[in-house]
């Protein structure tokens, strides 16, 4: 209880951090969830930050992002990132028959709700997987080989993903060897250059005449936004009355079962589990408002659960969106480590509680709904029409690849900044391509530092 108090006041600050910064981004259109949350949450790690206050920001930071993306997303018809792309459809459908804050609306609230259901589904589903963490810490080295294999497989790419591991892991391997016969031991620069590798191979890209010309848009884009309506009274409307009966059992129903299904890829789990609640649905409009809740609902209940299942219960990124977005708070040495040689773990898992977890999860998602809920339900038009006509998307990208740059020198000098550059280009073309995305490249990138040795001393 003590730890608890001592920590509560930079929890609650660093929570706050990450809501308002991440509910800000979550405005803008297309912002890939490992490209914007990873990076900073690492550089709040860096910082040193206590570590629940590092929780707290990517917490807050990930739920307020699964709320606000859903502006960008119903309004404009873009997707608000990655994971809102399986909502484009039913957000689609509802635009055209007039009524796109209906669909807003409905998308925001199943994601509160499901986020309050996501976490002591996740905290309960984590202690009762604990015991065998010993076990599986152990056999790391297989557990990440048979883990990388099958996220491959059920991520978009499938097979042309779980072949790809192969050179992919060859890389890695290769410019681990370079960078040590130098006397430089990297690790962040892989992930960062993971984290942003569709950036860089779109900044390639523009270099080229040829990929240039086929980029070029010959007029502005334009968009048309429904006018603002409010059906309640107040700042802070109840999600409950927002949902029907049936549209928040179903948000709960699908959120509990997502919170245990954390090794599957969450657009997968996003759309199946609308295509089981839409089939179950005759009325039209009804499914479409129910879906659209249902699935912005799972976006948050999967990166709560697959952030903190492996968390607390391994200490060991087994999930697609714990190697992903939520990969600094398992590794970003020196503060967090998980060392390939003894399999020791030094992380979250190791410097945080059950307890913890729980009650600063819990803030986390408070202080979430307190700022990108009101936001996103008063504020959705102007802000949709802000970041329309007023933000650019090239400062945007410049920001990052500062931030990228710095970390990447600060690591490895110009060997840092290298390998970022070699390992995002190969990455992000690998999942222009083929749709070897992120989570599969991360699990490809322990496959290398974990596996690869002990591969090597069987033989």
């Amino acid at each position: 209880m003590d730890s608890l108090i001592q920590q509560f006041p930079m929890a609650l600050a660093m929570g706050l951090l990450g809501a308002v910064v991440f509910a800000a981004i979550g405005l803008v259109s297309g912002t890939d969830e490992t490209t914007t949350i990873a990076p900073l949450t690492l550089l709040v790690a860096l910082l040193g930050v206590p570590p629940a206050g590092v929780f707290t920001f990517f917490m807050a930071g990930a739920v307020a992002k699964h709320m606000t993306h859903a502006i960008p997303t119903a309004l404009l018809g873009i997707p608000g990132d990655t994971m809102a792309a399986p909502l484009l459809q039913q957000a689609a459908m509802l635009r055209s028959l007039g009524v796109p804050h209906i669909a807003l609306r409905k998308m925001i609230s199943g994601a509160i709700v499901a986020a309050f259901v996501a976490l002591p589904f996740a905290v309960l589903f984590a202690v009762m997987l604990a015991p065998f963490g010993s076990l599986i810490t152990r056999a790391a080295p297989w557990v990440f080989l048979f883990a990388a294999v099958c996220i491959a497989y059920f991520s978009a790419g499938r097979w042309a993903s779980v072949l790809l591991l192969i050179p992919f892991v060859l890389l890695i391997v290769g410019l681990q060897t370079l960078t040590r016969s130098h006397g430089v031991n990297l690790s962040v620069s892989y992930f960062l250059g993971i984290a942003i590798g569709p950036l860089i191979a779109d900044l390639f890209s523009i270099l080229s005449p040829v990929e240039r010309r086929r980029m070029r848009r010959d007029h502005v884009s334009n968009f048309a936004l429904a006018p603002d309506l409010k059906g309640w009274s107040g700042y802070f409307p109840n999600p409950l009355k927002v949902l029907d009966r049936q549209q928040t059992a179903y948000t709960v129903g699908t959120a509990a079962v997502s919170s245990a299904t954390f090794v599957f890829s969450p657009v997968a789990m996003t759309v199946l589990m609308g295509e089981i609640v839409g089939a179950r649905i005759r009325h039209a409009y009804h499914r479409l408002t129910t879906v659209i809740a249902v699935r912005n609902g799972v976006t948050e209940a999967t990166y709560i659960a697959e952030a903190l299942i492996p968390l607390i219960a391994f200490g060991l990124p087994l999930s697609p969106v714990a190697a992903g977005p939520a990969a600094p708070l398992f590794n970003a040495p020196p503060r967090f480590t998980v060392n390939t040689a003894t399999g020791h773990i030094d992380n979250l898992h190791t410097l945080m509680t059950t307890w913890q977890f729980l009650v600063f999860g819990l803030l986390s998602i408070v202080l979430a709904a307190l700022i990108a809920y009101p936001l996103a339900m008063n504020y959705a038009h102007r802000a949709a029409s802000f970041v329309a006509r007023k933000l650019s998307h090239e400062a945007i990208i410049a920001t990052f690849s500062g931030l990228i740059v710095v970390i990447g020198l600060w690591e490895g000098q110009l060997l840092g900044l290298a390998v970022i550059l070699t390992v995002g280009l190969f990455g992000g073309l690998l999942s222009r391509l083929f749709a070897f995305n992120a989570g599969v490249q991360f699990m490809g990138y322990y496959a290398a530092v974990l596996s690869v040795p002990a591969i090597i001393k069987l033989f």
